[in-house]
């Protein structure tokens, strides 16, 4: 039973793959099937459970009540898009972002819901370190548009240059992973070389002091839950 009801919540994820926009499309009538059969096999497995537990015990638990929830919102989903796409209506499956929850809450997934268990507990006291990065990435995007804003400078591609703070702020949270760099220093670099200070300083305080204080906050706290959480 276990091994039936985890390869079904991996035929469900699985789908997102197999549907539209797909990696690999497939046939709405086929990943709709597949997704109906997934969802009759909770279904059942939920009945299953039903039988062998007390009515007050059972409604009395989240988890199925998140399940049932689930399987109802799914459902829903599925005949509203089919019908919408009978009359070449363009619209958004939602319900994907609820299929997670079959993996989380079935008396199978024991291990996995502790987990999950321990990076919600974690989350709160992660909070004050997002937000002094937050700041740090604020203060340095406000830094850039005072400096390179009235430059006039452009980028590669002919598009202005620091001169909207929000596009600068998204801008400076991708060069935290670095993704972008030194791409999107270069047109400072070329119209002064002074400048790659300032994206020097950002990197050492946001990439590496940042970043490493934010995953030794997680990894710390997400440790004392898991061993409060199996009693370790």
């Amino acid at each position: 039973m276990r091994t039936a009801t985890y390869f079904f919540i991996f035929l469900n994820l699985s789908l997102a793959v197999f549907e539209e926009p797909a990696v690999y499309p497939l046939p709405f009538l086929v990943t709709s099937l597949l997704e109906v059969l997934c969802l009759l096999v909770f279904f059942g497995r939920l009945a299953h459970f039903a039988k062998v537990t007390p009515r007050s015990v059972f409604w009395k638990d989240t988890k199925n009540i998140c399940i049932m929830a689930a399987i109802l919102l799914s459902l829903t989903d599925l005949a509203i898009y089919g019908v919408l796409r009978i009359y070449n209506v363009r619209s958004i499956r939602w319900s994907r972002i609820v299929r997670p929850i079959f993996l989380i809450n079935f008396a199978e997934s024991r291990q996995i819901r502790r987990a999950f268990r321990s990076i919600r507990n974690t989350l709160p006291e992660i909070t004050y370190v997002f937000l002094l990065f937050m700041f740090s990435l604020l203060m340095f995007s406000l830094m850039a548009l005072k400096l390179f804003g009235e430059r006039n400078l452009q980028t590669a591609e002919g598009l202005p240059y620091f001169r909207n703070y929000l596009e600068i702020v998204f801008d400076l949270y991708v060069l935290v992973t670095t993704a972008n760099s030194p791409d999107v220093m270069m047109p400072a670099f070329d119209f002064s070389s002074w400048y790659a200070l300032f994206f020097i300083a950002f990197v050492i305080v946001n990439t590496y002091i940042f970043m490493s204080l934010f995953l030794a906050v997680v990894y710390n706290n997400y440790k004392k839950h898991l061993k409060v959480t199996f009693g370790g």
